[in-house]
C-alpha cells in the first residue's frame, strides 16, 4: 500500500482527500489542530478500509511543526508517496482593520508550512523515483483580491511555487500539481468571516468530492495546475490576461467591498 500525508484533514477538501484515498487503499497520515476529529475520522476509515490510518496533531503555524511532523513521520518508518498540503485559512476585510497576529499565521500556514513540508518529503520522492505532491492554492491565486489580500497573495505564492517544482520534477518521477479550487463545499466562510450577505449570495459551490476526484486524476496525468468548478472558473483565472492591471483590480474590489 502507498501511504498519503495529509494536512488540514479534519474537515472540508482535506477531509475529502482523505475518505477517497482510503477508499483507493492508501494508508494515511493525517494531520490537523483537532485531535477529537482526527482520531474518529483515522478510526472510521480503519475500520471501513482496513488501512493503516496515523495521526499527528499539530498547529502548522507554531515554529518546526512541519520539522515535529516530518520526525514523527520518520520515526514510525514510513515512506510518504502523496504529500497533500491543504491547510490553510482566508480572512475578508481591510487590510488595516484586520488582527495581524491572524494574517501573519495565514502566511505561515499557507506558504511557510507548505514550503517546509514539500522540502523536507520531497528528497525522498526524488531518491525512490517516483511520489506526488498536491498543494492547495485557489482560484484567488490569479488575481489581487482587495479585502482578502494577504489570502490572494499566499494562493499566487502556492501557484507559481508548485508549477515551478512542476517543471524542476518533471524527470524525476515526481508529479506535482498547484490545485485551485474555485467556491467549494467546505467551512472557508466561516473562517474567512465573510458577511452573511457573502453567504446567501447565488454562488454554484462545487463539491469538495468533485474537486478530490478531479485533482487525482490530474496529479496521474503529471498535470502542473488544475482549476475546478467549470467553465466560469476558467473564466475568472483567464480574464486577468487581457485586462490592464488597474482596470481588473478596480472592478474586483468594486465586487468584494464591505456592503
Amino acid at each position: 500500500m502507498k501511504t498519503a500525508l495529509i494536512t488540514g484533514a479534519s474537515f472540508g477538501i482535506g477531509e475529502t482527500f482523505a475518505r477517497e484515498l482510503a477508499s483507493r487503499q492508501n494508508n494515511l497520515v493525517l494531520v490537523a489542530r483537532s485531535a477529537d476529529k482526527l482520531e474518529q475520522l483515522a478510526s472510521e476509515l480503519r475500520e471501513k478500509y482496513n488501512i493503516q490510518a496515523d495521526v499527528i496533531v499539530q498547529d502548522l503555524t507554531a515554529s518546526e511543526s512541519t520539522r515535529s511532523v516530518f520526525e514523527v513521520v520518520s520515526e514510525k518508518g514510513l515512506a510518504i508517496d502523496l504529500l497533500i498540503n491543504n491547510a490553510g485559512f482566508g480572512d475578508y476585510g481591510t487590510f488595516t482593520e484586520r488582527k495581524l497576529e491572524k494574517q501573519v499565521q495565514m502566511i505561515q500556514l499557507n506558504i511557510t508550512a507548505l514550503v517546509e513540508l514539500t522540502y523536507l518529503f520531497l528528497p525522498q520522492m526524488k531518491a525512490r523515483g517516483e511520489g506526488g505532491i498536491i498543494n492547495v492554492s485557489s482560484i484567488a491565486g490569479f488575481q489581487p483580491l482587495p479585502y482578502m489580500s494577504v489570502y490572494a497573495a499566499t494562493k499566487a505564492f502556492v501557484l507559481s511555487f508548485s508549477e515551478a517544482l512542476w517543471a524542476e520534477n518533471k524527470q524525476t518521477g515526481v508529479s506535482i500539481l498547484a490545485l485551485c479550487p474555485g467556491a467549494t463545499e467546505s467551512n472557508f466562510p466561516n473562517v474567512a468571516e465573510f458577511p452573511q450577505s457573502f453567504s446567501e449570495a447565488n454562488v454554484k459551490l462545487t463539491s469538495a468530492e468533485e474537486v478530490v476526484k478531479d485533482a487525482l486524476s490530474a496529479l496521474e496525468k503529471n498535470e502542473s495546475t488544475l482549476v475546478t468548478g467549470g467553465l466560469s472558473n476558467q473564466l475568472i483565472v483567464n480574464i486577468p490576461r487581457f485586462l490592464p492591471r488597474d482596470i481588473l483590480v478596480g472592478a474586483v474590489e468594486k465586487q468584494f467591498k464591505p456592503k
